[in-house]
């Protein structure tokens, strides 16, 4: 569906890993692993959590041998470890606002202290905002079955703001493998769990 390449905003977080000397990362929402491979390969140990088994199948398939959990990250968590970093992409955005809120305190709690957790989720300037039917306030299902929760700055503090926001910005990503698409607007939220945190 995404194509192999890694997202921009993946490529983004990898530097910022890297100067931060992350070593073991958490990806909810794995996937096929496209956006696995750019931390893998610049020596970031990677855990994987993925709800579709035909995902985790071809990751398995293009050589992704790493540990990879099967199930919802409405689930969460898989494991009892604490991570250097986590990295969400395209994916909180599918969660009601109750499971938005639990996914978030559950991947803060799996954080290690001073470390940072990252997700890029869709904003209200995509072309698909105010798309189909709207189930409440920035929720709309623009497709059967596909229900988004559109972010903007605000909704990002209100849920953010109690785990360590400190940084939102903005980013066009390409539909690298469709080039007819035109880009989708992201919001990449970044947090850090102070000391003492839980």
């Amino acid at each position: 569906m995404w194509g192999f390449e890694p997202s921009d905003s993946a490529i983004l977080t990898k530097d910022f890993f890297l100067e931060k000397e992350v070593k073991d990362l958490l990806i909810p929402g794995i996937g096929y692993g496209r956006n696995a491979k750019v931390f893998m390969d610049n020596g970031i140990k990677v855990t994987g959590i993925e709800i579709s088994e035909t995902a985790i199948d071809l990751a398995r398939q293009s050589g992704l041998d790493i540990s990879i959990y099967h199930g919802s990250v409405t689930d969460m968590p898989f494991d009892n470890k604490f991570y250097d970093g986590i990295f969400c992409y395209a994916l909180i955005h599918l969660l009601n606002n109750r499971e938005r809120k639990k996914f978030i305190q559950d991947c803060y709690s799996q954080l290690k202290p001073n470390e940072y957790m990252i997700f890029t989720t869709v904003s209200k300037k995509a072309p698909m905002f105010g798309k189909g039917n709207q189930l409440s306030k920035d929720r709309f299902e623009t497709m059967k079955g596909v229900k988004i929760f559109f972010y903007d700055s605000d909704s990002v503090k209100r849920e953010f703001g109690n785990y360590g926001l400190v940084d939102i910005s903005e980013i066009d990503e390409p539909n690298k493998n469709m080039e007819n698409k035109p880009p989708v607007n992201f919001i990449i939220v970044k947090c850090k769990k102070e000391c003492g945190s839980t």
